[in-house]
């Protein structure tokens, strides 16, 4: 019999201090030679940051014993690992496109035993608009309503948990009216499970704080 479940969806992060800790800092561009950033195409509020542009390079810290498959990149994008973009691709997960080779032209390490030469990592940016945040169900500081229903662009000072509605089926993408992480599906909780993919922390959205100012939630608990 089919679960009436409702989708559950995870916020994805990097996973801090943990085996596979990686960090990436680009070099040769600077911030003012950066491409355009994305526009909403009914209001024009923007809905991401600038483009990273070729040439794409930079450096890597490796904080942990190995390196990760998942590393935060510039901007609104992502350093995945080849062996993450090939099983991916293999798989018919959505979400992600244009995977860009990039040059590792430097690794710093934090232990002797530490590895020094990186996996090929590729660049991509997850889509936008893959599902909005079901505003009713959801508790979400924002400093300004929200007047597009398409991209529900405000500033959002804090968050305490929120839901998704209108979700087409993609397994990685930004949310409208939740800027910051992507936003992933359970296939694809599955799909990180099955390889053993590294240096990601997914939290499920209901549980998902993020609060700087100490603000708390403005509705009751989900």
């Amino acid at each position: 019999m089919a679960s009436d479940a409702p989708p559950r969806f995870f916020v994805l992060k990097n996973a801090m201090d943990s085996s596979h800790d990686t960090d990436f800092e680009r070099s040769g561009r600077t911030i003012g030679e950066a491409g355009e950033a994305p526009r909403c195409h009914l209001c024009g509020s923007f809905i991401g940051m600038r483009a990273w542009l070729p040439p794409r390079r930079g450096e890597l810290t490796l904080y942990g014993t190995a390196f990760g498959d998942y590393i935060k990149g510039p901007g609104s994008g992502h350093l995945l690992s080849a062996r993450f973009v090939e099983s991916f691709r293999t798989e018919g997960l959505t979400g992600l496109s244009d995977f860009d080779p990039v040059e590792i032209v430097r690794v710093r390490t934090r232990r002797r035993s530490a590895p020094k030469i990186p996996p090929p990592y590729f660049h991509t940016v997850p889509i936008f608009g893959g599902a909005a945040v079901e505003e009713a169900r959801s508790r979400i500081r924002r400093h300004k309503p929200i007047d597009c229903d398409w991209c529900r662009e405000t500033n959002v000072p804090a968050i305490h948990g929120f839901t998704l509605e209108q979700w087409r089926g993609e397994d990685v993408f930004f949310a409208r009216g939740m800027p910051g992480s992507p936003i992933v599906s359970e296939r694809f909780i599955r799909f990180v499970e099955r390889h053993q993919f590294t240096n990601m922390k997914l939290i499920p959205t209901e549980e998902y704080t993020w609060d700087p100012m100490g603000l708390g939630p403005t509705r009751p608990e989900l």
